[in-house]
């Protein structure tokens, strides 16, 4: 999908890098092996490698343009992280700005900036290195963050215990360079804006809490005339999960609350017709569900002719 219409909201999408990422027994061990297979024929190639046994997906940015704003949904990775914790996330060098260049956003026309959660995925472009320091990408911007992520993410939070372990103690430290280079300086510039339960950003966008991925997870609902939409951020890493909406993937802090939220949400789609706007989808990557025994099943992907 390069664009979609709903309602009187336009949409594009920007590609920062799509391809094999993880394999799908790391990422969603929930999901039995053979349920790959059974479903390989409409998986493979656009949502899974069979060869590899590797996710295949998008980190990208859902740029919406509703009542004369423009609207960023994520900001994905970034160009010259260190993510040690994480270090698939480090050293790229991509084109993200010049691809919106090329669909007419420059950095000074963004003015909402939408981090569905704090992961280093979803964060990295909400600043650049200029000048000798990391500053906001987005001059303009007002960058809404659910407060709930921020505090969890702040090393300068009060009360927080010792770390369990050596692994506690390294995924802190990673948080706590994430949370210096993509939010510290937005905040510092006055363009942080924190939320909770949600947050009305126009007449047919608002942000709602979807804990469990992480303690801020959110999603953003469209609705604008007839038409219905919800992008869910990382509450689905792949559409198997709507198929199986129980299995988390294993970055989801908490697993029960995650999995209880991914019902909801998808069960609202359903009731609703909203299309559900993934964040790491390969392929077209917006689906219309229908309800199905325990879980979901994918009644058309979306794309530029909706």
């Amino acid at each position: 999908m390069a664009h979609l219409t709903l309602g009187k909201v336009e949409i594009n999408r920007v590609l920062e890098r799509r391809g094999p990422f993880v394999p799908v027994a790391m990422l969603l061990p929930g999901i039995a092996a053979e349920f790959w297979q059974q479903n390989r024929d409409w998986l493979a190639p656009d949502f899974w490698e069979p060869e590899s046994g590797a996710m295949v997906g998008s980190v990208q940015t859902w740029v919406l343009r509703s009542e004369g704003r423009t609207i960023l949904v994520d900001t994905g990775v970034g160009n010259g992280r260190h993510r040690p914790t994480m270090p698939q996330f480090g050293g790229w060098d991509t084109d993200f700005l010049d691809q919106l260049a090329a669909i007419g956003v420059r950095p000074e026309d963004v003015d909402v900036v939408v981090n569905t959660h704090l992961h280093p995925d979803h964060v990295g472009w909400n600043t650049e290195w200029r000048e000798g320091s990391w500053q906001p990408t987005f001059p303009n911007a007002r960058y809404l963050l659910a407060a709930a992520d921020f505090a969890a993410a702040d090393p300068g939070q009060a009360g927080r215990p010792a770390p369990r372990d050596e692994a506690e103690r390294d995924r802190r430290e990673g948080d706590a360079q994430l949370f210096a280079e993509t939010i510290a300086p937005v905040h510092r510039a006055g363009q942080l804006e924190l939320w909770e339960g949600s947050h009305r950003i126009d007449g047919s966008l608002t942000l709602e809490a979807a804990p469990g991925h992480t303690p801020g997870s959110s999603v953003l609902r469209l609705a604008s005339g007839t038409d219905r939409a919800v992008f869910v951020g990382d509450l689905l890493h792949s559409p198997a999960q709507i198929l199986e909406p129980s299995c988390n993937s294993c970055f989801c802090e908490d697993p029960a609350l995650a999995a209880a939220t991914r019902l909801r949400v998808l069960g609202r789609a359903a009731e609703q017709r909203e299309l559900v706007v993934p964040a790491h989808f390969g392929g077209t990557g917006v689906s219309e569900v229908r309800r199905a025994g325990d879980g979901f099943a994918i009644t058309r992907w979306a794309g530029a002719e909706h």
